[in-house]
């Protein structure tokens, strides 16, 4: 049962209300539902980022740094990030918090982990239902930044407005963003640590490679920007070329963005309850399947229709 003044003290802005409504959203808990829908009430809209690229990247710098520009200009700001977990215990280190320590007692900041418990996409599977918490919370931004990802790990561009894609020189960056995936989804990159040799081939690859896909008047190519996050230098260029973006988008791109991602969310809670049934119902399903004695195609209809397996 949801506690009484849990909506209420959620829309007056009190960041334990926030922090226990999370909570209940990351475990899966029906309770979570009346505030998810006070969250999804709200008029006022964030500019939901997503920040991603390879480990070792300096994602979790460079959010730092977009933390302090933002803030020096008045803004409000969430973070959820979501850290790898272990594929022995499930647990995670939550780390990225250790690197935004210095906004820990600033009231405009608010920073969650979450662990990726095993997903492939670069993100947990309950991320969506806390960056709907996050959203409705009243701040100007939202950061969402995922584990360090592959080719094929893009799941931040389903779910966020924009999507910042942080690359370093000398690493194999410049050309693993090439490949498609990583590259497609890119609205801004910043090639991070620019300071370290070859950042000025880095960038002159990266330009070069958006030219090679179709496009046309219309293309959006993402600006590459230089930055040395540990330092904060290009932080600000980078915020520019997001809200260009925005401003790129307009109202009828967002629309469509969010639209996406109310698909996506939906799609996703149906491949959870749809695994969670086939667990459930499985039985020695498995165990027939391996001796041959079901097909397995008929395995996967029967507990897709509900239907006992004979």
């Amino acid at each position: 049962m949801t506690p009484p003044d849990l909506v209420t003290r959620f829309r007056a802005g009190d960041p334990r209300a926030l922090a226990r409504a999370i909570t209940l959203a990351e475990s899966g808990l029906d309770t979570a539902r009346p505030v998810l829908r006070a969250a999804r009430e709200r008029p006022d809209r964030a500019v939901v980022l997503g920040v991603t690229g390879s480990p070792g990247s300096g994602k979790s710098t460079l959010t730092d740094a977009l933390i302090a520009v933002l803030r020096a200009r008045g803004e409000r700001v969430a973070v959820l990030a979501v850290d790898p977990s272990s594929p022995y215990s499930g647990g995670a280190i939550l780390g990225d918090r250790i690197r935004m320590l210095r906004h820990h007692g600033d009231s405009g900041v608010f920073v969650r982990s979450l662990a990726s418990r095993g997903a492939l996409g670069g993100l947990s599977p309950r991320t969506l239902p806390v960056l709907a918490l996050l959203e409705g919370a009243g701040f100007d931004w939202v950061i969402l930044e995922t584990v360090g990802v592959g080719q094929s790990e893009v799941d931040v561009a389903a779910v966020c407005d924009h999507t910042l894609l942080v690359v370093t020189p000398a690493g194999g960056d410049g050309v693993q963003a090439f490949k498609a995936g990583i590259m497609e989804i890119a609205d801004v990159i910043a090639v991070n640590k620019a300071d370290l040799p070859g950042a000025d081939r880095t960038v002159r690859e990266l330009l070069a490679a958006q030219g090679l896909g179709a496009h046309d008047e219309y293309t959006w190519f993402a600006p590459v920007r230089r930055t040395v996050a540990q330092k904060g230098e290009g932080v600000e260029a980078v915020l520019e070329a997001v809200l260009a973006h925005r401003a790129h988008l307009g109202e009828e791109g967002l629309h469509t963005r969010r639209a996406h991602r109310a698909e996506f969310e939906v799609r996703t809670l149906v491949q959870e309850r749809v695994l969670k049934r086939a667990r459930e119902a499985s039985g020695d399903l498995y165990a027939r399947v391996a001796r041959g004695e079901l097909d397995a195609d008929a395995a996967a209809d029967a507990l897709l229709a509900g239907e006992a397996v004979r």
